[in-house]
């Protein structure tokens, strides 16, 4: 048995399971979408534990003895295979591509302004080739590999107790490579900068080729980009922003896609990192987008026949990293002194563990034959979506998906029709968020499967869309949630004022159990009090303990910027978990707000009663204004029934109900159809179905938790729109975000609620309005400028839209 250090007076240990409780196999891929997948690369994990691929021993050398202990870490990096087969006169083969052969012979147009086409020699053609080709990528330096493998080990020993591996799901990641012979691609989150070099340092230790990893050009500076680029690095050529009339524009785009159908043939595995570098809020990465976009079009050209797709997720207890201590400048590129002296202060500090999670791989031809089978043509942009709700111009009626919103002067790297652009963002989102469609057999060590299966029971009494509940409560992401998330949401969210140690103890338990229910892993394991206490010393900053002659501790958190920032930072992991409660939750809070002025005092809003159809259109409504629609708001009422936290009512006392007749019946049997229900007589007395807030113990607490974890996004929202009111119009968009940063900073000091302070929330709202048509952009010489709609110049639109979003915030008052 393993033991974790906290300090002087305690250890964590590391046994399985945690709690006796069962842990799930988190990441399975979707059956609906990948089918085939979802069988062949899935067996019974022979290896059910977990090792530390840091912890190098002679036992992962070729050679044993006394020497071989001292320098194991040497002797294992010389071990490892950092070969990954690259292609022979790449330069050649991209200049005879297809792509480059086209612009070469005219067929591509010439950029305006520039040379012809015809008049530029091979030479020079050869020439720009080799200047774009440099900076894609470098060949491979073996010894500069071995050597900060080597350093990165000891620093990484340093910064971390462990590096968490399961071993089953490296079994199947390696199971699934040998299966097939096409390329390999990882799809990963991005928590910090050090992902980079960490995750190509753990394939490789155990035994799988080295991955190409892609980076952000913007983000580092040129000396920085060519020490990467030996490490296996790979960026986007600057020129592929420029205009597609741009002769360098278009040469660069042909070059990359070009490089990349190489790589695929070649057999060389790909990292792309899914989402931006953690900031509180999940964004998908716009980079990340364009190398999706570019395996998908190798793969839709027939250069490769398929590609083997495999999520991974990573999780950190405290990540380290310029980003995530808040010292980042986005404007400004990260230099490699600065970037190591960050390194160099976490690796004194001890930042806790990290946990690496494979998930189940899939097909993407399979992926993609099937999604475009299903593929629904009825998206629409937000602003027809919402924007008649807020103006309160017409009913609306949310049966719709919400396209994704893409800036007028983003310019992609291949082109793609609006189906395959489509693909590419839901196998994005697929990737990060997979759903498996499995019900829990009743014989499973859950316990509290069998009161599932009772309110599953009890609620297809009331609600026709049971069968979807069986299959959504199984929905899972592949990255574990860590002990420091759990403790940051409980003292942030629901113990603002202080808790005891006790009582602490016992609602991490809680949380624990509620997010294994939910099919989604921790990173953790040991006893109770141990890993509190551990994530408390590494929250030592944000919190102040008061020893009692109670003989308790009292626990309060600090209402610092610093302090409340961080806690909102690592709380945010549990909004995926719980994003179908909050919303649902925070859509009954918008029902109690208007309910609210007619009652005589807010007690008697536990009595107050809903209308399901009412209920849905405030979900809808709400799920259409989050960042992004990845989740089925049909049955987020439906979550919180089994949660406990909303019954039903056969007798209505007090009813809500302003919805639209029909909405429910439209809404129901729509979603009926999409799962071949051909038992659907639907009753229009079943939207007029009635609920009601339970009046179990802590009720209260736990619907402020669930409206509580999307408060910072919504009071960005609502602040946002007062700044509105205060800016000039038009300017440019980056001067406007910098602006609204500050008036969230300002506003932030005076209330103390630092976790809506956030550039990344900041732009957030600026995008979200921007889909909404409250702000239009227009190009300009620097970047868009930004003016405000005529609709929002109105100051009695403002407060449409600020009542609107107010709604959904949740009210201390009641």
């Amino acid at each position: 048995m393993k033991t974790w250090p906290m300090d002087s007076r305690s250890k964590l240990e590391v046994v399985m399971p945690f709690l006796g409780k069962y842990r799930p196999f988190v990441g399975r891929c979707c059956q609906r979408c990948t089918p085939k997948s979802w069988e062949s690369f899935h067996k019974h994990f022979t290896s059910l534990g977990f090792c530390n691929v840091i912890k190098v021993t002679e036992e992962n050398t070729r050679y044993r003895g006394w020497l071989v202990r001292r320098i194991s870490y040497f002797l294992a990096v010389c071990d490892w295979q950092f070969y990954n087969g690259a292609p022979s006169n790449l330069e050649e083969k991209i200049f005879h591509s297809k792509r480059i052969q086209d612009i070469v012979s005219q067929k591509g147009s010439p950029g305006k302004g520039d040379a012809p086409v015809a008049s530029v020699s091979v030479a020079q053609w050869m020439k720009d080739i080799h200047r774009i080709l440099c900076q894609i990528q470098s060949s491979l330096s073996p010894f500069l590999l071995r050597l900060c493998s080597w350093a990165l080990l000891k620093l990484l020993n340093q910064m971390f107790l462990n590096v968490i591996l399961h071993k089953g799901q490296l079994e199947m990641v390696r199971r699934a490579v040998k299966m097939v012979d096409v390329p390999v691609v990882f799809l990963s989150s991005h928590k910090s900068e050090l992902d980079g070099l960490l995750l190509p340092l753990l394939l490789v230790s155990q035994g799988l080729s080295m991955p190409r990893v892609t980076w952000e050009y913007k983000t580092y500076t040129s000396k920085h980009r060519a020490w990467l680029t030996h490490l296996g690095g790979v960026f986007l050529p600057p020129a592929v922003e420029q205009t597609p009339d741009s002769r360098m524009g278009v040469l660069s785009r042909a070059v990359l896609a070009s490089y990349l159908e190489e790589l695929l043939l070649s057999r060389q595995q790909l990292l792309i990192f899914l989402e931006k570098p953690f900031s509180g809020v999940p964004q998908l990465s716009a980079s990340g987008r364009e190398w999706l976009a570019l395996v998908f079009n190798a793969l839709q050209t027939g250069t490769v026949p398929d590609v083997l797709m495999v999520p991974m997720g990573l999780s950190y207890d405290v990540a380290p990293g310029l980003i995530c201590s808040g010292q980042v400048n986005h404007d400004k590129p990260h230099s490699l002194w600065m970037l190591l002296w960050t390194i160099c202060q976490a690796a004194f500090q001890g930042r806790g563990c990290v946990r690496v999670d494979f998930a189940q791989p899939f097909s993407l031809q399979e992926y993609i034959e099937n999604s475009v089978f299903r593929q629904s043509h009825s998206g629409k942009h937000l602003e027809e979506l919402l924007l008649p709700e807020v103006l309160g111009k017409c009913p609306m009626i949310l049966d719709c998906e919400k396209l994704e919103y893409r800036s007028s002067d983003s310019y992609g790297v291949v082109e793609l029709n609006t189906k395959q652009q489509t693909l590419v963002d839901n196998l994005s989102l697929h990737s990060l968020s997979s759903q498996e469609k499995e019900w829990v057999p009743l014989g499973s060590p859950h316990s509290f499967v069998k009161s599932i299966a009772l309110s599953v029971f009890h609620i297809t009494k009331y609600n026709r869309c049971a069968p979807l509940i069986l299959e959504i409560i199984a929905a899972v992401s592949c990255s574990a949630i860590m002990a420091v998330g759990i403790t940051s949401a409980l003292l942030l969210h629901k113990h603002q004022e202080g808790v005891f140690l006790s009582k602490l103890m016992q609602d991490f338990v809680w949380l624990t159990e509620e997010i294994l229910l939910r099919n989604r892993d921790v990173g953790f394991s040991g006893q109770v009090r141990h890993v509190v206490l551990h994530s408390l010393f590494l929250l030592r900053h944000c919190v102040s303990l008061h020893c009692l002659s109670l003989g308790d501790v009292l626990v309060a958190p600090r209402r610092t910027e610093s302090a409340v920032t961080e806690l909102s930072r690592h709380s945010a992991a549990l909004l995926p978990v719980f994003i179908q409660e909050a919303v649902a939750a925070c859509a009954i809070n918008a029902l109690l707000v208007e309910l609210l002025p007619y009652l005589g005092s807010p007690e008697q809003l536990r009595d107050a009663v809903f209308v399901l159809e009412e209920l849905h259109n405030k979900v809808a409504s709400l799920v259409q204004l989050l960042p992004r629609d990845v989740i089925l708001w049909q049955i987020a009422v439906d979550k919180l029934m089994l949660d406990g936290l909303l019954v039903a009512e056969e007798v209505p006392s007090l009813v809500c109900d302003t919805a639209q007749k029909g909405l429910t019946k439209r809404l129901l049997s729509k979603h009926m159809d999409d799962f071949e229900d051909t038992d659907s007589d639907y009753d229009e007395e079943t939207g007029k179905k009635c609920f009601k807030l339970s009046h179990q113990e802590n009720c209260t607490e736990v619907f402020m938790f669930l409206c509580c974890l999307l408060g910072p996004l919504l009071k960005t929202l609502r602040r946002a729109v007062v700044f509105l009111g205060e800016s000039e119009w038009p300017q440019p968009e980056s001067q406007y975000m910098e602006k609204l940063h500050q008036f969230l900073v300002r506003k932030a000091n005076e209330d103390c609620s630092f976790d809506c302070a956030n550039k990344t929330l900041a732009a957030v709202s600026v995008t979200i309005y921007k889909e909404l048509g409250v702000l239009r952009e227009q190009p300009g010489q620097t970047g868009p400028i930004l003016y405000l709609s005529e609709c929002f110049v109105a100051k009695e639109n403002q407060e449409k839209l600020g009542k609107f979003i107010e709604q959904f915030i949740w009210q201390s008052a009641y």
